[in-house]
């Protein structure tokens, strides 16, 4: 499966899975010029900037080793754009990370990391 392809069907099976624990996605794809979140939830009082990564393997390592430092400023930056144009809709914000992994015989693997790193 082709890179974008397969970070789509991740990016969907990660909104279903939070959408199970209660989460309400207030936002797919929001760009602030080439950078990106891939969803914005909130549950309660928290609102979580979400980076999704997917595997079809473990072959290049585990989803979440593929966010990188870099990215992080960049989601930060992006967390912030997406408050000012959206105004305060929680008193948490925090960064998430949901790990996909596809294929194989058995159901996608979904890993979900609450506050997996702070700024």
């Amino acid at each position: 499966m082709a890179n974008k392809p397969l970070g789509d069907r991740g990016e969907e099976l990660a909104a279903q899975h939070l959408q199970r624990a209660g989460w309400t996605i207030l936002d797919r794809n929001f760009r602030m010029g080439r950078k990106e979140i891939d969803l914005v939830a909130r549950r309660g009082e928290v609102v979580a900037f979400v980076e999704v990564k997917t595997r079809a393997g473990l072959g290049y390592g585990h989803p979440l080793e593929a966010i990188t430092w870099k990215k992080r400023r960049e989601i930060q930056q992006v967390a912030g754009a997406w408050i000012d144009r959206n105004g305060a809709l929680g008193d948490v914000y925090r960064f998430d990370a949901v790990a996909v992994q596809v294929g194989g015989s058995g159901p996608p693997l979904i890993e979900h990391v609450e506050d997996a790193w702070r700024m």
